[in-house]
């Protein structure tokens, strides 16, 4: 359990203590109920420190969680609240924190037609009622496809890299004539250009393998999980999109940007090592470092003639192949006239 869930389950169970007007709890019974209350949500033995129940005690009372309890120690001993009617759970808040609370849901409610945030649709029905919500339209709208194939199977890959799970994966990829087996060890779930890819171990080499191309997958019992413990921001740190060489050096990719497209790339930056080299009235001069992979040539692709590749070279000339390649299809292509 989460150092802050258990954190939730000791004010939840000191706020019932201290509303108690039938019973006096000393320190020591504070103790017991907080270290009672996480036994029975863990299961398991969890004694809580004295020092930990009485920093609880002083958050509660600061405004560090808009608690402000009014919590007093009466014959030298007792810990009650000096107001008999209040409870951190009968928090006012004001119109403003009302108004932000239900932006906020207007946002959650575009996740929960997702299958993996389904249990959140009670959580969110339950915010709106807590807070009167106003069944207004959402001014923020984000990219989102339910239809994507492959979002079936978030669920099972997300409780299996949770609960560290082996599994067996039939996949075809785009390039294969038959389906494979592969048995993997999960590590992360990530979603790039609206697509999302599994981030797996496979013959103790790194994979990804996209959600879309997975026939099925079931739990392998037979084999011990290896964790490789990934850190999402450490292991994609070189790259723009989701392919990551193990043995590949990040490299700087220097690139100029017409002046139409230039604050583009300014405002919203291909990979965060992004600098700008120098700038005129024609157009930028940028410079990334990152690995080149697929993902990264399919963006800059994608800027068409308003984006020419200085550096690397091989990188240049595997545009320019790119470019060719495509003349050459529209010039051979026939099409009927319009009528």
């Amino acid at each position: 359990m989460s150092s802050n869930k258990n954190a939730l389950i000791r004010y939840k169970t000191l706020d019932k203590c201290l509303k108690n007007k039938y019973r006096k709890y000393t320190l020591e019974d504070l103790i017991d109920e907080c270290s009672e209350a996480l036994f029975e949500f863990e299961g398991k033995e969890s004694y809580v420190s004295k020092r930990t129940v009485q920093l609880d005690l002083q958050n509660m009372r600061s405004e560090k969680f808009g608690y402000e309890a009014p919590i007093e120690v009466y014959e030298r001993k007792y810990y009650r609240y000096s107001d008999p009617d209040y409870s951190i759970h009968n928090i006012s808040v004001n119109e403003s924190d009302l108004k932000a609370m239900n932006n906020a849901v207007q946002i959650l409610k575009q996740f929960k037609d997702f299958s993996m945030f389904k249990e959140m649709n009670g959580v969110i029905q339950k915010l709106e009622d807590s807070i009167h919500a106003t069944n207004q339209k959402s001014i923020i709208h984000l990219d989102k496809n339910e239809q994507l194939k492959g979002l079936e199977h978030i669920d099972i890959l997300y409780e299996s890299i949770a609960n560290k799970k082996v599994l067996k994966i039939l996949y075809k990829s785009f390039t294969a004539r038959e389906s494979n087996v592969f048995t993997v060890h999960p590590q992360l779930l990530k979603e790039f250009n609206n697509r999302w890819f599994l981030i797996c171990l496979y013959k103790q080499k790194m994979y990804n393998l996209a959600l879309d191309r997975m026939e099925s997958i079931e739990t392998d019992e037979s084999l011990p999980y290896i964790d490789k413990e990934l850190d999402g921001d450490e292991y994609f740190k070189d790259i723009v999109g989701v392919t990551v060489s193990e043995s590949m050096d990040p490299r700087n990719v220097i690139f100029w940007v017409d002046a139409g497209n230039a604050p583009y790339v300014k405002t919203k930056p291909l990979h965060k090592s992004q600098e700008i080299i120098k700038e005129d009235h024609e157009g930028t001069l940028f410079k990334i470092c990152v690995q080149i992979n697929f993902e990264l040539e399919r963006l800059l692709l994608g800027f068409g003639d308003s984006l020419i590749v200085h550096k690397p070279r091989k990188l240049r000339v595997k545009m320019e192949e790119k470019f060719n390649a495509g003349i050459k299809n529209y010039q051979s292509l026939t099409v009927p006239d319009e009528n």
